[in-house]
């Protein structure tokens, strides 16, 4: 039997452990292991043990298991031990080779807590920042935010360890910040940041690019424009979107900056009006229309990868976090969404996740999601 192409994600990656007798299990089968448990429906140690131990002769058909399948106690400190930035790298290269696209490739970064996993942040619990390739639904990296800060610290962390070449890369407000700009055009990216109030000088220069051409009637501008109209759920919504190349008056210190965005929403639900305007700042000089596909598909991170960590996996009821344990989890569940949603056959998520705790072979279909020649 071939080996599972999940094991070559391992090569290479540091042992937490010391090297004493007192360790049997080989790092790269608890890692398999846990993986598989955590696609099939485990959600604790205890059930990603048993997990092991009712699927044995599946498992020994690609790993040795010299030593069987390892207690719940080992599953814990060894995740409590291993270190999540390799752990991430590792997946992140394997999920990266596999985002085929036209053109940019979309990736939203925005994070997502755990509520019961208390930690000194700023949330109170543990908080994890992904990246998330919103065409591809593939999770590129995910980073946890450390004891006593907040998101806005672990996103440059997470930028720094992505190959972001050819991407286009989607923050929220509070990703909009000059070290984040520079970095995703360091890592060979381009960049789309939302503007709001906490960039109070850079709001106002984005606003006054937009007034002092709507004052000439965009003479003289380069500019395009998109519109759209969603109807559906009670609901009308009518989008116009601007983008501005080569504006002037902005602050000097924004690398690369190719144009500004504005998008206006106006909305009526239930026979009553409302509307807004939201304002972006990019290094990439595109149509109207490309602005207005990334600005909605950055909160696809929020309904193929959030909503399923909450309804699917019940990320806020896990209470992990000895350690390493709580981030690395958290990555587990985060890949297992991507595999999950490309899996073939038309069920939902929960049945294909039912599915696979019970079908080995569509497991195996499950973990072919990403083909073997990406991890060689």
């Amino acid at each position: 039997m071939p080996p599972l192409p999940l094991t070559a994600v391992f090569d290479g990656l540091p042992d937490p452990r010391r090297e004493t007798r007192n360790k049997p299990h080989r790092l790269t089968d608890l890692l398999v292991i846990a993986t598989c448990a955590v696609i099939g429906g485990a959600e604790s140690w205890e059930a990603i043990a048993e997990y092991g131990r009712t699927k044995e002769p599946f498992f020994r058909r690609f790993l040795p298991l010299e030593h069987g399948i390892a207690s719940p106690d080992t599953f814990e400190r060894v995740f409590a031990k291993l270190a999540p930035g390799a752990f991430a790298r590792a997946f992140g290269r394997w999920m990266a080779a596999a985002c085929a696209a036209t053109g940019l490739v979309p990736v939203a970064l925005d994070g997502k807590s755990a509520r019961r996993a208390k930690r000194n942040t700023a949330t109170g619990c543990l908080h994890v920042v992904t990246a998330w390739a919103t065409e591809s639904r593939l999770a590129l990296g995910a980073r946890s935010v450390d004891g006593g800060s907040n998101e806005v610290a672990a996103i440059p962390e997470l930028l720094r360890a992505l190959d972001l070449s050819g991407a286009i890369v989607t923050i929220d407000a509070a990703g909009c910040q000059v070290a984040n700009a520079g970095l995703v055009r360091e890592q060979g990216g381009h960049y789309l940041l939302a503007v709001k109030d906490n960039q109070p000088a850079l709001r106002a220069a984005v606003e006054a690019v937009f007034a002092r051409a709507c004052a000439t009637d965009f003479a003289g501008v380069r500019s395009d424009g998109h519109e759209a109209v969603a109807v559906g759920h009670g609901r009308q919504e009518e989008r116009y979107v601007t983008a501005i190349t080569d504006p002037e008056g902005l602050p000097g210190d924004w690398p690369g900056v190719a144009a500004v965005v504005q998008v206006n929403r106006e909305r009526e639900v239930g026979g009553e009006d409302a509307s807004t305007t939201h304002y972006y700042l990019t290094s990439y000089a595109g149509t109207a229309a490309e602005m207005a596909g990334w600005v909605r598909g950055h909160w696809g991170i929020e309904s193929g990868l959030h909503w399923a960590l909450d309804v699917v996996f019940r990320e806020d009821d896990s209470r992990v976090r000895a350690g390493h344990g709580g981030a690395n989890l958290a990555l587990l569940r985060r890949v297992a969404v991507a595999l999950l949603k490309r899996a073939p056959g038309k069920g939902t998520t929960p049945t294909k996740r039912l599915k696979a705790g019970w079908d080995d072979d569509y497991l195996l279909q499950v973990l072919q999601g990403i083909p073997a020649p990406v991890v060689r």
